[in-house]
């Protein structure tokens, strides 16, 4: 093939030069990667995107990849290619105008065109190389001749005198082109060594580039969650204040209600006082005996434990404000906030059923656990339950981290859910979580509910509304919370500890049956 034909294979359609780090669609046509990204950038948002050549549509993004061995060609070809002009060599013998030299001679020190090159002796003295301004580079400067050997122990070209004469004799020396091709081979596994690295560079960036467009879809669900999330915190934080200055507020309408009535009884007091001072100054035995409503005058105690009390309590009044109240409004708000940006996964509970007492049963999926009255056939195992522990653990520990695990309790009447330590007893009452210093458990027994840890139990002062029950484990913190997650979720109780050992999860079932929810790890 000509070389101009070449060219314009080579030639990509776009910026109509040579192809630079050619890349191909999937029709087939390529590009390079610069051009057709610039393309693809100014068809983003019209609905879909196509081929600058033949048009083709795709639907998404289409995927660059690239061609290794057109980007070989075009690097090769360029680099048989001297652009001639661009140099700024031209032809020592035409003084006329500038011709562009396409050879230089280092014996005769002149550049020569393709018309003064044909006439130019061809005896071995004469040295052509390619256009240079710079001969003087290409001979040896203690010399003066023309550099034709490479000192490899020097790693230094040298010219004849040298290799014989001069301070190199006796050294290895090759010839320039042997040199060159040794030098050159080196040099190709080197840059196969970079192309492999940059096409893993390009790899990672299309893999992020493919990521950003996922986050970027993604981002529009998550801006609208946080915003209703804000949304509702603004809202609960308003009717929070509300709530306080009303409360602060009511205290000195409390007072002024308390003066208006005892304004009210001091009138009356005052009227009853008038009323007999009249009757003591009366000199009539009969009109003072025949008063009607004496007994009401005389009852000057009516009311006076009551407005005591009363009094009291306005006197010893801290404020009216329900701190308690509004911190713990508070508490439910953080626990909203701290359940949405830190624990949205659920951990990936199996249970272990090696660790099954006999009368449980276990399903397929290894989600749900149920008591049965028929003792089930299962091997002697040292990790399982025995007795009345009618418990399992998970096969799953966890060391480290934030988790939390979620549970439907709907199925059952008695139940104890919580966390444990490997080393819990297997039999006696000291293996039912909760029971020991080992394990901690949340417990319902006959309609009551309440936490428990060695044996103390601290019973909720409402029961839970729903019938799941979460259960989170934060191991740096040494905490283990428990929530009833009714709408809005409502905290329970923490433990605080230190943990000594790895922690697996833990259920109790006497009867009925309890299923694990979700699956996925938070990290």
């Amino acid at each position: 093939m000509a070389s101009g034909d070449l060219r314009a294979e080579l030639e990509c359609s776009v910026c109509l030069n040579i192809y630079t780090d050619p890349v191909t669609l999937r029709c087939g046509h390529n590009f390079c990667r610069v051009c057709i990204d610039g393309v693809l950038d100014t068809q983003e948002g019209s609905g879909g995107y196509s081929c600058p050549v033949c048009r083709e549509k795709f639907q998404e993004r289409p995927a660059l990849q690239r061609n290794i061995t057109l980007c070989n060609i075009a690097e090769t070809f360029l680099s048989t290619q001297p652009d001639q002009e661009e140099s700024g060599v031209f032809c020592t013998h035409c003084v006329d105008y500038p011709v562009p030299a396409v050879r230089s001679c280092l014996l005769c020190e002149v550049s020569l065109c393709d018309r003064h090159l044909r006439v130019h002796k061809k005896s071995p003295e004469h040295v052509l190389c390619d256009p240079t301004l710079s001969m003087e580079s290409r001979k040896c400067s203690v010399h003066k001749k023309i550099l034709e050997y490479y000192c490899t122990e020097d790693e230094t070209c040298i010219c004849v005198s040298c290799s014989l004469a001069g301070e190199h004799r006796g050294h290895q020396v090759e010839t320039l082109d042997e040199a060159s091709e040794k030098k050159k081979e080196t040099l190709r596994n080197v840059l196969q060594k970079l192309l492999t690295k940059r096409e893993e560079t390009e790899e990672k960036v299309q893999s992020l580039q493919e990521h950003r467009r996922k986050v970027e879809k993604e981002a529009a669900g998550e801006t609208a969650r946080v915003t209703a999330l804000f949304r509702d915190l603004r809202r609960h934080l308003e009717d929070l204040e509300k709530r306080a200055l009303r409360d602060i507020s009511r205290r000195a309408e409390r007072i002024s209600i308390s003066i208006r009535d005892l304004e009210i009884k001091k009138e009356e007091l005052s009227r009853k006082l008038r009323h007999i001072e009249e009757l003591c100054n009366v000199t009539d035995p009969l009109t003072v005996l025949q008063e009607s409503d004496t007994g009401d005058l005389c009852d000057t105690e009516d009311g006076d434990n009551e407005d005591r009390e009363r009094h009291e309590e306005l006197l010893h009044d801290g404020g009216g404000l329900d701190v308690a109240g509004v911190l713990h409004t508070l508490s439910d708000i953080i626990t909203e906030v701290n359940v949405y940006f830190y624990i949205q996964g659920a951990a990936d509970i199996l249970l272990d059923g090696n660790t099954a007492n006999k009368y449980l049963q276990i399903s397929d999926d290894r989600k749900t656990v149920s008591r049965s009255d028929i003792e089930q056939n299962l091997p002697e195992t040292p990790e399982r339950f025995q007795d009345f522990s009618s418990q399992v653990m998970s096969s799953r520990s966890f060391s480290s981290g934030r988790h939390y695990w979620e549970v439907d309790v709907g199925g059952a009447e008695h139940w104890r859910v919580g966390m444990c330590y490997p080393s819990i007893e297997r039999r006696g009452k000291e293996s039912v979580i909760g029971e020991n210093k080992k394990s901690w458990a949340m417990d319902r027994y006959y309609n009551q509910y309440y936490v428990v840890y060695d044996r103390n139990h601290i019973f909720f002062p409402t029961n839970p509304s729903s019938n799941r029950v979460r259960i989170d484990l934060d191991y740096e913190a040494g905490q283990i919370s428990f929530y009833d997650l009714c709408d809005p979720i409502r905290h329970l109780y923490t433990f605080t500890t230190t943990f000594t050992e790895p922690l697996h999860a833990g259920i109790y079932v006497y009867r009925g049956c309890i299923k694990i929810c979700g699956g996925r790890r938070e990290m």
